[in-house]
């Protein structure tokens, strides 16, 4: 049995570990169009260059999984064509390419590896005083703002978004507002309309203009087209639209895990492509056996935000993500966070992984 992962993020390869363990004898490939694994939960942290996040797929990636570096195309009738014009037969596939960042011209995107590198080294050859512009009040705005602005005390940082941290509860929201306050953060209110050609000042929605020497873009709004470009049937978003057991709707021997997957009340995180990516390699796994498939359930705990190094904000949540009045701030959430992450990289590494069922 031939089966292949299009991606090595969170969700393709805790899936690739999963079927190897689960599913022996299989022949597994993983297709990525880089030999690391990274670790996007901490993109801002590899922009402030304050910490590692990536690693060799040949660490992460187990025995009887075979790594193949390459781009998906188009994926066909049991084959998954590459970019150089090579093909791969499957049996069964997992689709997992994740989110990806449309920025505005003149920006940065902070969401993406390649747009992290560049993000580097930008902010490395940025002289004291320079001024950086970070557009989107989400968490990965929130992030890089606060890491950039620890990091580098010399240059002024300031945060643009229509509102901020709007997945958060009001305490919270205020807590995340004050910290970066104290940071030096500057936040400011409105929508980026352009960036202005020649100076680099962002203009906002009011018509202001507000200075920037480097213009950092943290809205992550879209996904990769291999889905909707193969035929797949997509929603409006461009998310493949799946069953119940994470099955293409179009097609049942392929599997759309993490965040190219349309499921319904899922949210953009490594929380999300986590149990999905196992899930479905357990699904293929029942298959195989000739055991029937199962619901995928899933419920969420919370969120955690870090700020900084040494502080953060840990959101609690039901489980079906709608937020608590409690949180937890400080060194405490700066410590959760962090141990999320090692968790995370360590389930992907090991499949080893458990998660809460949603509400019934």
């Amino acid at each position: 049995m031939k089966i292949v992962v299009v991606g090595a993020g969170y969700a393709g390869t805790i899936a690739a570990n999963r079927l190897a363990r689960k599913v022996p004898g299989a022949e597994i490939t993983v297709l990525n169009p880089r030999p690391e694994f990274v670790e996007r939960v901490r993109l801002h942290q590899h922009i402030a260059a304050s910490g590692a996040v990536a690693a060799p797929l040949t660490r992460m990636l187990g025995d009887g999984v075979t790594l193949r570096q390459g781009t998906a195309d188009k994926i066909g009738d049991g084959t998954v064509t590459l970019a150089d014009g090579e093909s791969l037969d499957f049996d069964h596939l997992f689709v997992a390419v994740g989110s990806t960042v449309v920025p505005m011209p003149g920006t940065v995107p902070i969401g993406t590896w390649e747009g992290a590198e560049e993000a580097r080294e930008a902010l490395a050859g940025l002289a004291a005083g320079s001024r950086v512009t970070v557009v989107g009040g989400g968490l990965t705005g929130i992030e890089t703002a606060a890491e950039v602005a620890e990091a580098r005390p010399d240059l002024s940082v300031r945060l643009v978004a229509d509102s901020l941290a709007p997945s958060l509860s009001t305490g919270a929201r205020d807590q995340v507002r004050t910290t970066l306050g104290r940071m030096g953060v500057d936040i400011v209110t409105g929508t980026v309309t352009e960036v202005v050609d020649g100076s680099g000042a962002v203009r906002l929605d009011s018509g202001a203009e507000l200075d920037s020497d480097l213009t950092l873009w943290g809205i992550a709004a879209s996904v990769p087209d291999l889905c909707a470009r193969s035929g797949l049937e997509v929603n409006a978003e461009g998310r493949a639209l799946v069953d119940e057991f994470l099955r293409s709707v179009s097609d049942e021997r392929i599997f759309v895990i993490g965040d190219c997957a349309a499921v319904p009340g899922a949210r953009l995180s490594c929380a999300t492509a986590m149990p999905q990516g196992a899930h479905a390699a357990d699904n293929l796994a029942r298959i195989v056996n000739g055991r029937a498939p199962e619901p995928y359930s899933m419920g969420y705990t919370g969120q955690a935000v870090s700020l900084g190094r040494r502080d953060g904000v840990l959101q609690v949540s039901r489980r079906d993500d709608t937020v608590r009045r409690l949180y937890f701030a400080g060194r405490v959430a700066a410590l959760t966070k962090e141990g999320v992450c090692r968790v995370v990289k360590y389930g992907a590494r090991t499949a080893n992984y458990a998660w809460l069922p949603g509400k019934k």
